[in-house]
């Protein structure tokens, strides 16, 4: 199997603080170095870092299995069981999804939970998981 490096991740924020509450508070994410202008965050073991820019940021959308999916978005393939209590952490803050998490492709190749949000910029976010983690390239 290929070792998986972490990878990296800058993307803007308009207000530094609300991107500390959300990715730190209720995202869960440690902190690491910051200034008057960005922080790193761990997001599951990948570093992820919020720059301010207060251009507020546009979104596309494109379909994918019945749901407008926004784009750009970033996420991590999440454990099958820890997707499932992500979700439910993500739910409990009172986060609004842009799709509530579900089962895409059920009964297909590709199988997979998934879930979208937004952070306090726009920046829209995507957690999945593969019941079979085989699956990830399946055509």
């Amino acid at each position: 199997m290929r070792k998986i490096n972490p990878f990296h991740l800058a993307f803007p924020v308009d207000d530094l603080d609300k991107a500390r509450h959300f990715y730190g508070t209720v995202l869960g994410c440690a902190e690491g170095r910051s200034s008057e202008q960005w922080i790193d965050f761990d997001l599951f073991g990948h570093q992820i870092v919020t720059h301010l820019a207060p251009e507020k940021i546009t979104q596309h959308h494109n379909a994918v299995d019945g749901h407008d999916v926004p784009v750009p978005h970033f996420g991590v393939l999440l454990d099958w069981d820890e997707f499932h209590v992500f979700a439910e952490q993500i739910k409990a803050a009172g986060v609004a999804f842009v799709i509530e998490p579900y089962i895409r492709f059920k009964g297909q190749a590709g199988e997979q939970a998934t879930m979208f949000f937004l952070d306090p910029a726009g920046n829209a976010l995507e957690f999945k998981s593969f019941f079979d983690p085989g699956q990830l390239f399946v055509k």
